[in-house]
This record gives C-alpha cells, sequence and structure tokens, in this order.
C-alpha cells in the first residue's frame, strides 16, 4: 500500500490562513510526521509531492529559506534549498524500514505530473506484485 502526500514547498515564508503564528510548510511537515508514523500507515511506503516548485524556484531568489528553517545555513538557491527540505521531511519517518519517494512537482505542468503519476503507478503495481510473490 501507497499513501501520496503532496506538501507545497513555495509556502516557507507563508503562515496559515487560521493561525497567524503557524508556518506553513512546518504545519505541512507535522501533519506529515503524524500520518508517516501513524499506526494506520506502519506498512505503508509514502510518495512525497513537493509541489509548487516553479514557485520556489522564483521565491528562493529572493528569500531564504531560514524564515521556516533557521538553522540553515546552506547556499540560497533552488538545488541546496530544496534538498534541506526534502531531508527534513524524509527525517521525519521514524521507520527505517518504510521507504519515502519524493518529487518535485509543478502541478500545472501537464507533461511532468502525468509521467509522475505513470512512474507512481508502475510503482505500485510492482509493489504488489512483489508481495504477492509474482514479480
Amino acid at each position: 500500500m501507497n499513501t501520496i502526500f503532496v506538501a507545497a514547498c513555495s509556502e516557507y515564508d507563508e503562515v496559515l490562513f487560521e493561525d497567524e503564528t503557524t508556518n506553513r510548510i512546518v504545519e505541512s511537515m507535522r501533519l506529515f510526521e503524524s500520518i508517516c508514523n501513524s499506526r494506520w500507515f506502519i506498512n505503508t511506503s509514502i510518495i512525497l509531492f513537493l509541489n509548487k516548485k516553479d514557485l520556489f524556484a522564483e521565491k528562493i531568489k529572493v528569500i531564504g529559506i531560514q524564515t521556516a528553517f533557521p538553522e540553515y545555513n546552506g547556499p540560497q538557491n533552488y538545488d541546496a534549498s530544496i534538498d534541506y527540505i526534502k531531508k527534513k521531511f524524509e527525517q521525519l519517518n521514524a521507520n527505517p524500514r518504510k521507504t519515502i519517494f519524493v518529487h518535485q512537482t509543478c502541478a500545472t505542468d501537464t507533461n511532468q505530473v502525468q509521467m509522475i503519476l505513470d512512474s507512481v503507478i508502475s510503482m505500485i503495481i510492482q509493489s504488489n506484485l512483489h508481495k504477492s510473490g509474482l514479480y
């Protein structure tokens, strides 16, 4: 079984509408951690989509991720910053046997989304075949 989780990586400098003291990406990470480590999903792989990468790429040129991650002292560029966010999400997984697949996405790029969804479907089919002993 697989679970898909979508987080907007571009929201690192934004707060929740209903709680102006809570950073949006930090809240996404809390929810991800809760789902990832829930007893209901103990044997479930997670596919994490870091969405809105296009907005993230533009925003990171102007505003560093230190807004959400004050401990970050790496370069203020796309690759280093998105990699840091990816690792922060992966570190929330308390189960060393659980696999987390991370994809950077732009939901408005239909070709990319289709390619990723095809890849995810293939991965799910392979996983199910493997679990049933057919692959």
